[in-house]
């Protein structure tokens, strides 16, 4: 506890709340120290680093195929996106064409992650906001896609479905298959627009998020904000207007003013039906062919970079191939971006609002957790 006085003696008392790094407010573990006044946030410091497990430096020297399947260990939510853009890395340095089937199947795995994480995000922070019944119905929801995500790849979290040339051939997608996934976005669709229509017309919840946690404009870009929480701010970027992948599909990039997480919440609610409707023009325009090009050789190369956009904002990946194995591998999640600004839009909020704050850019801390050792080499004997 700290003491000052002002000019005219009156005592002014800042104390230091501290949380974590593990606390049963907090979704994840990371250490969060809150300076008040009279309950009032006055600034704040997010520290992580309790998740990291090296996985850039187990995937060094690894050969490149074992190293892709590697980096689905990053994130059990946007575990295709991970894989996904590390094949992508290395399609690119190889200069590998995809067959377009299974870039519509990527993109289908990938939205479908999309609904996968925002509906978790939706659960979550209706979690935070002490409503168990918009959670449990958010979570409901989410099983449908977890299902359609086990259907496709095998599995319910790490679905291995993108490999380098393309997609595994048990992944591609039948007469069957196709009509189940239909069948569950109609599902989906009609179930979120019930869950929006309940949540926004609860003013007991709007009133607790309108205006809580935000984030200027101005702010959100000096501070490198992305994805939703950046769009949530008025600024209408979305790499996936850019990626040759989303080429052929048309879809709106949401935004909302407020910044807050009421702008948030519903940005999301929003990206959902748009997400669904890529889904729906590749089931329906799914080109024939082969979903893997196995007629490439492996060669080095360069440092290779590649971005996309995942459901909580931009994706980095990169590294070098030498003599077949990955070398200097560096990760960049949307988190690590975004939790930076959350520690700002935690300051003249209560205190009981700090966690709403944090959780409404989504942050990953397992995800965030990275480690770069720099070395000078002057220094070095």
């Amino acid at each position: 506890m700290s003491e000052k006085n002002k000019s005219n003696q009156e005592k002014v008392i800042e104390t230091e709340v501290a949380l974590g790094t593990v606390h049963p407010a907090a979704l994840e573990p990371y250490r969060l120290r809150l300076f008040v006044e009279d309950e009032i946030i006055n600034d704040a410091e997010i520290t992580v680093g309790v998740n990291h497990r090296g996985i850039e430096r187990i995937m060094e020297g690894l050969p490149v195929e074992k190293a892709n399947s590697l980096t689905e260990k990053v994130c059990g939510i946007c575990s295709n996106s991970h894989i996904w853009n590390s094949v992508l890395t290395a399609e690119k340095g190889l200069e590998i064409d995809v067959p377009p089937r299974a870039n519509y199947i990527r993109v289908i795995m990938e939205e479908l992650e999309r609904l996968h994480s925002h509906l978790l995000y939706l659960g979550h922070g209706s979690e935070v906001l002490a409503h168990e019944t918009f959670s449990m119905r958010a979570f409901s929801i989410r099983e449908t896609v977890m299902e359609l995500l086990r259907m496709i790849g095998g599995n319910r979290v790490q679905y291995g479905v993108s490999i380098i040339g393309g997609v595994r051939p048990r992944c591609d997608l039948d007469g069957g298959r196709l009509q189940k996934i239909s069948d569950g976005l109609d599902f989906i669709e009609k179930k979120v627009a019930d869950f929006a229509d309940r949540f926004v017309n609860d003013s007991i919840v709007m009133n607790r998020i309108t205006g809580v946690g935000q984030i200027s404009q101005k702010d959100a870009i000096r501070l490198e904000v992305t994805g939703p929480s950046l769009r949530a701010t008025g600024v209408d970027q979305d790499l996936r207007k850019v990626m040759k992948e989303y080429q052929d599909f048309d879809f709106n990039v949401v935004t909302l003013s407020d910044g807050d997480v009421k702008d948030n919440i519903l940005l999301r609610v929003l990206e959902i039906p748009e997400a669904i409707g890529i889904i729906r023009q590749a089931i329906k325009n799914l080109p024939k062919g082969s979903v893997v090009n196995r007629s490439w050789e492996m060669f080095d190369t360069d440092i290779i970079h590649s971005h996309i956009e995942v459901p909580r904002g931009t994706l980095y990946h990169s590294y070098k191939i030498d003599r077949g194995k990955v070398r200097g591998s560096i990760i960049r999640t949307p988190s690590m971006s975004n939790i930076g600004a959350m520690q700002l839009a935690c300051i003249g909020n209560h205190i009981t609002d700090a966690q709403l704050c944090i959780v409404q850019c989504d942050p990953c801390f397992t995800c965030t957790d990275r480690a770069i050792e720099i070395v000078d080499l002057n220094k070095i004997d």
